[in-house]
């Protein structure tokens, strides 16, 4: 058997690692072993980047890469699906697997069905039911079309039994991104918290940190980070980030409310930061006491300062997962979450607050009178990826 696996984007890097190394350990036991050949569309395009998530997760390099690059949501997914038509007709594999949401994961899958391949989708089922997202669109198309949909929880399933899925073509596995969580966490827990931020610290941030083993040259007033004693933001989504006055008042929210009780630390979007500038709220941001800026960190770093704080805000749907294993409070800056499975109504650890201030200033006051409790749904184990191969190989003799 011969299998093609996709990553397009950076949160495909996380969950397409412990696949890897699944394929890798059926083939140490089996022979006949399977034959893998891993695409990346270069979907985000900076080799840096890519590179570093490449070798901290101990990925392979590509085997084939697609160069795509940026571009509307048309150009890409127009310009994926020539150039992996090509791959599919020169390599003819027996399955396609897709990962997440992204243009590269609609591309490929409409490609591969076009081809008469057969497509397992890793991350089904998953739905915020907001069209305005490109990732909602892009669930919905792939899903359809794929062969093998392996969930990350029961909500998924019964998301696609509900648009009348067969069961037969659904498969409960649990979710891969705790894979990577599991495998790495030692690697994170080594980290020193003033190490993340002195390596990261943005240029115009106008603080230095220390964890309390480490000293730093003062670039004006210095913050003590500590275990449980700050908050982590990241926010990059258009709903918050491409409205003055929504930013502006997220920003007044951050720098009065949560400056004002706790350093924040903030590694910022190169999105967010363009804004920030534009609308003029740099200054106020850069500025603040208690305001840490970082550059965009890895994923290590990212683990460290979550397992570490006291409180996450953010807008991002994979560390809505990590805060609900690692217990971390989540205010999560969205109407809507495909991720239901970490709300606190479902025993997670996350709240949707929207980024209405008023209901933010008491989700926040709330939060912080609560303690770190690790929830971990069904079959959340770091142990997705085997059975994800397994149920693979199951369909691929049926």
């Amino acid at each position: 058997m011969k299998i093609i696996s996709v990553v397009g984007a950076r949160p495909n890097f996380m969950k397409i690692a412990p696949f890897i190394r699944a394929i890798e350990a059926y083939n140490r036991e089996n022979k006949p072993g399977i034959g893998h050949i891993l695409v990346h569309t270069g979907q985000h395009y900076d080799d840096r980047m890519n590179r570093a998530f490449f070798e901290a997760l101990d990925i392979p390099d590509a085997d084939i890469n697609l160069g795509i690059g940026s571009g509307s949501h048309a150009e890409q997914v127009g310009q994926t699906m020539i150039a992996f038509e090509k791959v599919l007709q020169k390599q003819k594999p027996d399955w396609v697997v897709v990962v997440g949401d992204v243009n590269a994961t609609c591309a490929c899958s409409i490609t591969a069905k076009k081809e008469l391949v057969r497509l397992a989708h890793i991350e089904a089922g998953l739905r915020s039911r907001d069209m305005s997202m490109p990732e909602e669109i892009n669930r919905l198309v792939t899903d359809r079309l794929a062969d093998l949909l392996l969930t990350p929880d029961r909500l998924s399933g019964e998301n696609l039994r509900n648009e009348g899925v067969p069961e037969e073509r659904i498969c409960f596995v649990g979710n891969i991104m705790i894979d990577t969580l599991e495998a790495q966490r030692g690697k994170a827990e080594g980290l020193g918290l003033g190490s993340v931020i002195e390596g990261h610290l943005h240029k115009d941030g106008n603080q230095k940190a220390e964890d309390g083993r480490r000293k730093t040259e003062d670039r004006g007033q210095r913050t003590e980070i500590r275990d449980e004693g700050f908050a982590v933001m990241t926010m990059h989504r258009p709903s918050n980030v491409d409205f003055p006055d929504v930013l502006g008042a997220l920003v007044d929210f951050l720098c009065d409310e949560v400056c004002g009780e706790m350093p924040l630390v903030w590694p910022i979007h190169p999105r967010t930061e363009g804004n920030l500038k534009k609308f003029g709220l740099w200054e106020k941001v850069a500025g603040t006491k208690n305001m840490v800026l970082l550059n965009p960190v890895g994923y290590h770093e990212m683990l460290r300062l979550n397992m570490a704080a006291r409180v996450m805000l953010t807008d991002s749907g994979g560390l809505q997962e990590e805060c609900c294993v690692l217990g971390t409070p989540c205010l999560t800056l969205r109407w809507n979450t495909e991720r239901p499975v970490t709300l606190k109504e479902h025993g997670g650890a996350s709240v949707l607050v929207g980024n209405e201030i008023a209901r933010l200033k008491k989700a926040f006051r709330e939060t912080l009178k609560e303690e770190r409790r690790p929830v971990r749904p069904e079959l959340w184990d770091g142990r997705t990826a085997g059975r994800c191969l397994e149920a693979i190989v199951s369909a691929d003799n049926s």
